[in-house]
């Protein structure tokens, strides 16, 4: 690694609490003119509502960023592990589950 290399590096720190992540399997996106809004939802089976369990806010050039890096990694990976089937519907899931037989408590 060159001394330009170096000072182009970024050390990214993540606390143990964020370290576990967020599951989601629902993202909605909004935008206005000056930002986006990702807002990162857990649908569960059975259940009319979702719970956002993350926003992220970005700048256009930061969304359009995220999306050239989205872009990358996804050929990356389904060149790895073959072909990603696209969701349809919020209430498809990529798992099959068993919806529940009595409310979940919320």
């Amino acid at each position: 690694m060159t001394d330009k290399d170096k000072g182009n590096r970024l050390e990214i720190n993540i606390n143990e609490q964020k370290a576990g992540g967020e599951y989601s399997n629902l993202a909605v996106v909004t935008h206005s003119p000056s930002e986006f809004v990702l807002d990162f939802c857990q649908v569960m089976p059975g259940m009319p509502k979702a719970n956002v369990t993350a926003r992220i806010i970005l700048s256009p050039q930061h969304a359009k960023a995220l999306l050239h890096t989205l872009q990358t990694n996804i050929q990356r990976y389904e060149r790895q592990f073959g072909s990603i089937r696209e969701v349809r519907s919020p209430n498809e899931t990529q798992v099959v589950v068993n919806p529940p037989t009595t409310k979940l408590p919320n």
